[in-house]
């Protein structure tokens, strides 16, 4: 299982540091799927936590709902995100009914049926793909990529600890 930390996710995220600590321990609002093991230690997030911490981020900043009073939303989100694969909710639109009520609807379908909140999980799923170097849904059915993608950013690798070494190509070694 993969899973990023504190730092990586507040990228991800577009939240700060503070904001994320404050909605994942503080308030519990989304617990991180992995505890901090002591104080100054950064927490483990998967892709569906730091996919829930992006959609509470746009009801917070686009639709300004007070997001401690969704708290259950959340839960039964995470719940059910834990059932779904990545690559399950390509064209996918989620649909927030009211209470703890959700659903998964296909983004080529007509206007929902009822009211809602609706949102489009394609953007935040690129943004996944990339941070977590998970295959991006493609358009074609029943097409995966065998070998994601990975973007190699430097100031990225940087910030993890993570050392580019390049190969000598200049100098050949002897097996003995």
């Amino acid at each position: 299982m993969k899973f990023v930390t504190t730092p990586d996710a507040s990228l991800l995220t577009g939240l700060s540091t503070a904001t994320l600590r404050e909605w994942t321990s503080r308030r519990a609002l989304i617990p991180a799927d992995f505890p901090p093991k002591s104080k100054g230690s950064p927490a483990g997030f998967t892709w569906q936590t730091v996919l829930l911490l992006r959609i509470a981020a746009a009801l917070r900043d686009r639709f300004h709902l007070e997001l401690q009073f969704h708290q259950s939303l959340f839960t039964s989100l995470k719940t059910g995100l834990r059932k779904t694969s990545f690559i399950a909710l390509r064209d996918k639109t989620l649909i927030l009914e009211g209470g703890n009520l959700w659903s998964l609807e296909d983004e080529a379908s007509r206007a929902p049926s009822r009211d809602g909140i609706l949102i489009v999980l394609h953007p935040h799923l690129e943004v996944l793909a990339r941070g977590f170097g998970l295959s991006l849904p493609t358009r074609s059915t029943g097409q995966l990529e065998l070998f994601p993608v990975r973007a190699l950013d430097p100031v990225d690798h940087a910030s993890i600890g993570i050392s580019l070494v390049q190969p000598d190509a200049g100098k050949r070694r002897r097996s003995v």
